[in-house]
């Protein structure tokens, strides 16, 4: 390749105007300068990894990106976006920026062509090598870190993708240096503090659904830095715990004798005597469909023992962000993972809490339907609701032992159920009694019983009622019609009392020794689980599932799991009469409860009206 060909490979920026240059330049040295200062006072660690001083990690340019200095330089220099990670995901591409993004600003992904096969990018190249699309979407993540997905690549191009802001005189895409991308396939993906130890989150560790696994045979990584460029400070521990996709170790000492310092400390997990290489991150040049010289480098390359996984999970210390109540802990929460179910939150969130539920932790599985808005508005109009963005799909079960951990410093009960799902007093209801309370009052019970720690209720499925349409007044009043024989169940556990492997299989949780569920009597309470709703409704199944081992319904396998509606294949087209099917039984009372507890006098209901 001639001389010309391989200068336009390397990084040309484009130089800002000398004022620019001159204030950036005395912003950053004026600001590197408090951060030596910051390491001198707080006993750093010396240059090797004798010892480790976890210590508040921001990247030179996120911290230019405060409001503060964002309101300096409102409108005269901005300065660029830094992707820390990327994520290939079936559907679409998640970018993890340093810092907070505007909402208003206006993102566009950036794509390069890829230069032959091999894993080079034509950075400086004509426009047409160059491809802009407009962002999916932006949510904030973890305080630290942005969320931004991208479409999928186009053929040819790379997957290393970089932001740019639209509309701007000059050029911010960020250099090219990180061009790795991972595979979903396998990865750390998360990772949280627990007392003395740190919880990680892996996919692909291959651990049998529902088992404890031999927690011997993995070690967890910490330390700062990018590991690729074998750059930072590296300590290992041993774990502790192991079960499906969650790992447990012990906390290296200097990190856990300082928790309150302890911010973006990079972790992973290394399985040990794994000697193969499918734990090696795809490249970012080699997109998505030029595979062929990654697979051979991948053939040829053996990778020595206890490798560590490739991951984008880092430890923030959460506490300034947990919610604090004078009080103690609340005695009931409710905790649920949804992808586009915005339209039924309102209902499930108002009934509920008219019940007893006091705290709302939503799981919001890359929703793109208004979610925020209505969690906002909740949360404004006091329902106490918390959205926690979970960009990582089919992890239900990783996501509830997340929300178990975080739900431990402030819930005696936390109820794990979904947002079509209603519990119901059915022996109040005969009697006429009131029904405000009865399920905080249910479990309030049981807050001091030494031996029950979960609460199991049954579940009726129930089906499309005759309706062509969403019912308007909510699925309470419009779903009538349910199937005979109950159907699983769901669980209100005591979060202070499960199993330290936090495993779970959606439905209810493993308890800690000792401890043992109760399960009420059908008559006294009854979840109503709204599964085979009208179509429009329903269809939406199809597109994923979340559970992590659930098989999606495209896929022809499990057709007789009982995930699956029975009858139904692979595609989602309307069976004949839908409208009429899972209807064996006229159940009405949930209706009748509903309507003579939460109905004003021209009969609407507190969901139907517009919150301010």
């Amino acid at each position: 390749m001639d001389y010309e060909q391989r200068r336009k490979r390397k990084r040309i920026y484009r130089p800002y105007s000398r004022a620019q240059f001159l204030s950036l330049r005395s912003l950053i040295l004026c600001l590197s300068f408090l951060v030596f200062l910051l390491f001198f006072s707080s006993d750093r660690f010396p240059i090797r990894n004798v010892s480790f001083h976890p210590v508040l990690s921001v990247p030179s340019f996120s911290i230019l990106s405060k409001s503060s200095f964002q309101d300096s330089f409102h409108g005269k220099l901005r300065l660029p976006l830094r992707v820390e990670d990327r994520v290939l995901f079936p559907d679409h591409l998640l970018l993890l920026v340093s810092g907070k993004i505007d909402q208003a600003d206006k993102l566009d992904c950036v794509y390069y062509k890829v230069l032959n096969d091999y894993s080079e990018i034509v950075e400086e190249s004509k426009d047409e090598d160059i491809v802009h699309q407009g962002v999916l979407s932006i949510d904030e993540y973890d305080g630290f870190r942005t969320i931004v997905r991208c479409p999928i690549p186009h053929r040819n191009y790379s997957a290393a993708v970089a932001l740019r802001r639209r509309g701007d005189g000059v050029d911010y895409t960020w250099s090219l240096s990180n061009q790795t991308v991972h595979s979903w396939d396998r990865m750390v993906y998360e990772a949280a503090f627990d007392g003395k130890t740190a919880v990680v989150f892996a996919k692909g560790l291959n651990l049998r659904p529902h088992k404890e696994s031999d927690p011997t045979q993995f070690r967890c990584q910490f330390g700062l830095g990018n590991w690729d460029k074998d750059e930072g400070f590296v300590l290992m521990t041993e774990a502790v715990a192991a079960a499906q996709e969650v790992v447990m170790c012990s906390l290296p000492r200097s990190i856990r004798s300082n928790l309150d310092k302890a911010q973006g400390i990079r972790v992973t997990v290394v399985h040990a005597g794994e000697s193969d290489v499918e734990h090696e991150p795809m490249p970012s040049a080699a997109g998505i469909h030029n595979y062929r010289s990654y697979q051979n480098r991948r053939n040829q390359k053996r990778h020595k023992e206890n490798v560590p996984m490739p991951s984008v999970a880092k430890l923030y210390n959460s506490k300034p962000y947990q919610k604090k109540r004078k009080q103690g802990k609340y005695e009931l929460c409710a905790c649920t993972m949804l992808w586009n179910q915005a339209p039924a939150l309102r209902e499930w969130i108002m009934y509920h809490a008219w019940l007893g539920v006091e705290r709302w932790f939503i799981y919001d599985n890359n929703s793109d339907d208004g979610i925020q808005e209505v969690t906002e508005e909740l949360d404004f109009q006091d329902y106490n609701v918390s959205r926690h963005t979970w960009p990582w799909i089919k992890t239900q079960e990783a996501g509830f032992s997340h929300c178990a951990l975080r739900a431990r410093n402030e819930c005696k009960w936390v109820g794990f159920f979904d947002v079509d799902e209603f519990y119901y007093f059915p022996r109040h209801h005969r009697r006429g009694l009131l029904g405000q309370n009865l399920l905080r009052s249910l479990v309030a019970n049981y807050s001091s019983s030494r031996t029950i720690a979960e609460i199991r209720t049954t579940c009726h499925s129930f089906g499309p009622s005759g309706l062509s349409s969403p019912p308007s007044q909510g699925v309470t009043v419009g779903y009538t019609c349910r199937l005979q024989s109950p159907e699983r169940h769901k669980s209100i556990v005591r979060p202070d009392l499960l199993n330290g492997t936090l495993l779970n299989v959606v439905h209810h949780f493993q308890l800690r020794k000792g401890f043992r569920y109760l399960n009420v009597p059908e008559s006294y309470i009854i979840i109503n689980h709204y599964k085979y709703q009208v179509w429009e409704t329903f269809r939406a199944k199809f597109f994923r599932r979340v559970a992590t081992y659930v098989v999606d319904w495209q896929e022809n396998q499990n057709q007789g799991s009982k995930d699956r509606a029975p009858g139904l294949g692979t595609e989602a087209v309307e069976p004949p009469n839908w409208r009429l099917q899972f209807c064996e039984v006229w159940d009405t009372g949930l209706r009748d409860f509903v309507l003579a507890n939460l109905a004003d006098p021209t009969g609407g209901l507190p969901w139907e009206k517009a919150l301010l």
